[in-house]
């Protein structure tokens, strides 16, 4: 089976994919089975999730990255320039370090979103062009909006905690995809 016939082509979801089919045919399933789950699966909501194409600019919901780890595949699958939607409450105490040679290559401008955004600001000021603070979903959508141009992506992807201005994870995606339904 080639993996452009796998139904999700991130990265991190290819090398799940190969991991796990290597155990299960270890395991002596049919590989027809193996081959169709592959290819048939589907990915959870607010997980790299693709919302709308507008004006050939892709909005991506990955809100369900609450952490730096989850981020930096976001990060790392999408080819595109992006417009990146990042914060919200930082529990973890993140060391965004990681993220700079992603950031530094792929990301043209950060929307801060949350009440407090002084260590994300602190991580890239001086890597990006432009970055701006914003409390509401609506806006910061809005503003991505704005900055992107055709072949570019819009990812919402914030390696923190949601509580700040959502009651969850779930409600920012739903958020997320509402604003830019409303484009």
């Amino acid at each position: 089976m080639s993996i452009s016939s796998f139904a999700l082509q991130t990265n991190f979801n290819v090398k799940n994919a190969l991991a796990s089919s290597t155990l299960i045919d270890l395991m002596k399933v049919r590989k027809e089975t193996i081959r169709d789950c592959l290819a048939d699966y589907e990915n959870e909501e607010h997980r790299l999730e693709k919302v709308l194409r507008i004006n050939g600019v892709e909005y991506i919901n990955d809100s369900k990255a609450v952490n730096i780890n989850a981020t930096y595949y976001a990060l790392e699958s999408v080819e595109t320039s992006i417009v990146w939607i990042v914060g919200g409450v930082d529990k973890n105490n993140n060391d965004y370090e990681s993220l700079l040679p992603f950031v530094n290559e792929k990301v043209k401008a950060i929307i801060c979103l949350g009440q407090n955004n002084d260590k994300i600001i602190d991580s890239f000021a001086n890597i990006v062009d432009f970055m701006i603070e914003t409390e509401s979903m609506s806006d910061a959508v809005r503003i991505a909006y704005k900055l992107t141009n055709e072949g570019e992506s819009v990812l919402l992807s914030p390696a923190c905690a949601s509580y700040d201005l959502f009651e969850n994870y779930e409600d920012r995606g739903k958020q997320f995809k509402q604003a830019v339904r409303q484009l």
